[in-house]
Parts: structure tokens; sequence; C-alpha cells
């Protein structure tokens, strides 16, 4: 099995890439953002050292953390932010090392794939086979951030000072995957990089 890591700049197009791998029969894919939601229900990983961290008024009526209370404590205090980082990181980190080696063992699929935001930031080279960036030309970003999530130019412009350059992403990864146009292009490319036989594989 191959563990490949999938990352790229927002407006990218990842998740129409995540879509088209889940329905092969041969992967599975592994979103850190979900994996991260997980871990911060009651009686997980990280639910209790946030809750000691941020305190219980960020607490719903369920005893589940409020999305909105938690990121308005947490907004525009750096600090604070680094701290959660540090919980949350390393328990979504050591769950997909543990997912990968389950998986490696039970040899269900070819490929493994994980999505996260940071791959490059956070050093997850480590537990990764390859990594593949997911590009977009920026005005092709710009244009579906705004026709998909209706964000402004200046909304744009400082989540792309927060991201890496692209120099970085290519840097860092082995395989690029264009999606500037149409999806079938996008299919096409990544079909080429797993070979169209391990369709059959299952």
């Amino acid at each position: 099995m191959k563990v490949i890591g999938i990352t790229g700049g927002v407006g990218a197009g990842k998740s129409a890439v995540l879509a088209y791998l889940e329905k092969r029969p041969d992967c599975r894919v592994i979103m850190a953002d979900r994996v991260a939601h997980q871990l911060e229900e009651p009686g997980e990983a990280c639910y209790g050292p946030l809750k000691a961290l941020l305190g219980e008024e960020i607490l719903d009526k369920t005893g589940r953390f409020d999305k909105s209370k938690m990121a308005a404590k947490i907004f525009g205090d750096g600090e604070l932010l680094q701290k959660v980082n540090g919980i949350v990181h390393p328990a979504v980190k050591a769950y997909l090392t543990a997912q990968i080696e389950e998986e490696r063992e039970a040899g269900r699929f070819a490929f493994l794939f994980i999505e996260a935001a940071l791959l490059i930031e956070e050093g997850y080279a480590s537990i990764l086979d390859e990594l593949w960036y997911i590009h977009a030309d920026e005005e092709v970003r710009r244009k579906r951030l705004k026709e998909m999530r209706g964000y402004t130019d200046e909304k744009i412009d400082a989540i792309l000072k927060k991201q890496l350059p692209e120099e970085s992403f290519r840097k860092h990864c082995s395989v690029v995957i264009e999606n500037n146009g149409f999806l079938d292009s996008v299919y096409t490319q990544i079909d080429k990089e797993l070979g169209e036989d391990q369709w059959q594989k299952q």
C-alpha cells in the first residue's frame, strides 16, 4: 500500500480530487479536518486538554465544543492558537499514523490518501510515501473562491498571504496535478499516476 499526501492552496480544487479518489475501490481517503473534529468530541483525545485550556464557557448544552465560541476566543490570540494547535496537530498525526499501520496490516487498499492543510509545515513527509500538489493558477483560484464561497478580494488576499508560495509546494511534492480546467483532465492525470490496472485488484 502506498500512502500519499494531498496538498495545495485554497481554491485549487482538492475537494474534487478527493471526491474522485473516494469512488475508486482501491483507495481510502482520510481528511485531517474530519479527524480533528472527531478527536474534539467528548471522551476523545483532544477534548479534555482543550476544555482545560479554553474553559467550559465554550461548551454548548450537550457538552460539546461550540465552534463559534471556540473561534471567537482564539481569534486574534496567536499564543492561544499555538497552544490549541499544539494539542490538536500531534493528536491528529498520531491517529493518522495508527490508521496507516492498521491499513498496511489489513491490506484492503492499494492507496491511502491523507489530506491536510499543513502537510508540509507539520512534517508529514515522515509518514508519507509520496506527496501530491493540486495546482491551479491564482486567477482560477480567485474566481472559484468568489463564485463558490462568496469571498471578497480582501479576504482572498489575506488567505493567500498565509499560505506557502508555489515554489515550496513544488519543492516538496513529487507529483503535480493540474486543475485549471475540466475535471475529466484531472481524472485522467490521477488515473495515470495510480495506474488503471489498480482498479481491477479489489
